[in-house]
């Protein structure tokens, strides 16, 4: 049942509207050096924005790494957007929860407003259309399974 984590109509994303584009230079380079969240249209996303300081931030990416691995195959991809202003500090983070999956970012902070970003982490389901289909505010260990279900359900569409 999508719509379990969808947040109130506070965010200027809202469900159901075309996620707006993205184009942002890769920390991790294994990819081209900039990123496009057009590039990954076809395949269902977690795009994911999220800061060194933040504690839920430890427990998500782990988790988000376990389901790419699982699901990757079936087209599923996360897309993280770091947000510090200072580079360093998410290299550091991304040293101590280390992910395979594509890491951009933004310390200018032009995106998180695009999208309306309330707290960290938060982030948005995108189906294959480009179409955002939640938006999940937070994140507690618990959160894995209900994601995944939600996951499972958009590759099937």
């Amino acid at each position: 049942m999508l719509g379990l984590f969808t947040l109130p109509a506070a965010a200027d994303v809202q469900v159901g509207q075309s996620a707006p584009p993205i184009s942002l230079p890769l920390i991790v380079i294994n990819t081209p050096e900039v990123l496009t969240l057009d590039s990954l249209r076809g395949k269902v996303v977690y795009l994911d924005f999220w800061a060194s300081w933040c504690g839920p931030c430890r427990v998500s990416f782990p988790q988000l790494e376990a389901l790419r691995e699982e699901l990757g195959p079936q087209g599923f991809e996360v897309l993280a957007v770091n947000v510090d202003e200072f580079e360093p500090d998410a290299l550091r983070f991304l040293e101590d929860v280390r992910v395979t999956y594509p890491v951009v970012r933004d310390g200018d902070g032009a995106t998180p407003a695009i999208y309306g970003i309330l707290g960290m982490p938060t982030g948005y389901l995108i189906d294959r259309a480009g179409t955002v289909r939640l938006i999940h505010q937070g994140y507690r260990k618990s959160d894995g399974a209900a994601l995944r279900k939600e996951i499972i359900e958009l590759l099937g569409e």
